[in-house]
C-alpha cells in the first residue's frame, strides 16, 4: 500500500525487526498496492498517501476505447491505542471515451466514483513479544522452517462508502448513498518478505455488492528499496475481473516514500492497462518508546 503494510510495514518490516506494538521507525505505507496491511501506523501518527495514474481501456462488447487520468488518496491517523487506526480513501477520475463503431463523438466523464471512511483494529499479533531461542550447538536448528511463522497477524476493518447520486457516471444509481464495507486482513512477515491478504465485502446492502480478494507479496532489497507483486480478484453482478499489479517503492527518509506501479488484466471486457506514481508522507508525533531498533541507514 505498499502492501499496506505490504509496504505497510513495508520498509519498516524490511529494515527493522518488529518486536512489539504498531509504531515503526520508518513510514508504514499501503502504497503502491491496493491491499491494507494488518498493522496500524501508531498513535500520534498522521499520514497522507497520494498517487496519480494514467489508464487505458478497450471494451470489445461496448465498442469503446477509454483513456483516463486520476488521483487516488488515503489519509490515515492513529490514536487511542496502538492497534487502532482511522482512514479516509477515495479516487478522482477523469475519462475520455471514444466509440469505435459508428460516428458517435468522443465524450468525457469525471468525478469521485466512491469515497470510503473506516477504522481498522489489530486483533491478533503473533510477533508481539516473540523471542526465538538460539541453539548454540546447531546451525540447522536455528535456520529450519518454523511452522508458527505461518500464523499471520489479523486485523478487522469496517467502513462506510459514500457514492454521490447526482449523475455519478461510474456506478448505477442503485449504488448511491451510504453502504457498509468489511475486510479481514492477514499479514505474514518472513524476513525480507511480507505477505498480505485482504478478504473484502464491499457495497453491502446495495443491489450490486462486490466481493474481492487481494493478495500482495512485498520484498525488500535493502533498507530503502522494495518491490511488490499483487493479484486482485473482483466479483459482482456488474463487474468481475482479475487484476495484476506490480511496482516498487523507495524510502527517501523515515517519513517520506515514493513509488511507481503498473496494472494489467487479461480480458477484453474491458482490457485494462495503468501506470502510476505516488508519494507517502507521515507527520510523526508518536511519543511512546517502542522496542524497535533504529536503522542507521535511514535518516
Amino acid at each position: 500500500m505498499f502492501l499496506k503494510s505490504y509496504l505497510p510495514v513495508i520498509l519498516a518490516f524490511f529494515c527493522v525487526h518488529f518486536l512489539s506494538a504498531q509504531y515503526t521507525e520508518t513510514i508504514n505505507s499501503n502504497r503502491p498496492g491496493q491491499s491494507q496491511g494488518a498493522f496500524s501506523i501508531g498513535t500520534g501518527v498522521y499520514q497522507a498517501e497520494v498517487g496519480g495514474f494514467y489508464n487505458e481501456e478497450s471494451h470489445d462488447l461496448r465498442y469503446t476505447e477509454t483513456t483516463g487520468q486520476g488521483i487516488d488518496f488515503a489519509f490515515r491517523a492513529g490514536f487511542w491505542r496502538e492497534q487502532f487506526e482511522v482512514n479516509l480513501s477515495g479516487t478522482y477520475l477523469y475519462e475520455e471515451i471514444t466509440p469505435t463503431v459508428g460516428n458517435a463523438p468522443t465524450y468525457n466523464q469525471s468525478g469521485f466514483p466512491i469515497i470510503t471512511a473506516g477504522v481498522k483494529y489489530l486483533i491478533y499479533d503473533p510477533y508481539k513479544n516473540a523471542k526465538e531461542d538460539i541453539n548454540l550447538y546447531s546451525y540447522h536448528d536455528n535456520h529450519r522452517f518454523k511452522w508458527k511463522t505461518l500464523i499471520p497477524a489479523i486485523s478487522l476493518y469496517g467502513g462506510t462508502n459514500y457514492v454521490y447520486s447526482n449523475n455519478n457516471p461510474f456506478l448505477p444509481s442503485s449504488q448511491s448513498g451510504l453502504s457498509p464495507k468489511a475486510i479481514i486482513i492477514t499479514q505474514n512477515n518472513w524476513g525480507p518478505f511480507v505477505w498480505v491478504n485482504n478478504f473484502i465485502a464491499d457495497q453491502l446492502m446495495t443491489d450490486y455488492p462486490t466481493y474481492a480478494w487481494i493478495t500482495t507479496l512485498t520484498h525488500s532489497f535493502n533498507a530503502r528499496i522494495a518491490a511488490f507483486a499483487e493479484y486482485q480478484m473482483l466479483h459482482s453482478d456488474i463487474y468481475a475481473d482479475d487484476l495484476f499489479r506490480f511496482g516498487g517503492a523507495y524510502l527517501f527518509t523515515r517519513n517520506l516514500q515514493i513509488d511507481v506501479n503498473a496494472l494489467v488484466n487479461f480480458k477484453d471486457t474491458p482490457k485494462r492497462f495503468q501506470v502510476g506514481i505516488g508519494v507517502s508522507y507521515r507527520l510523526d508525533r508518536h511519543s511512546v518508546d517502542e522496542e524497535i531498533p533504529t536503522d542507521p541507514a535511514i535518516n
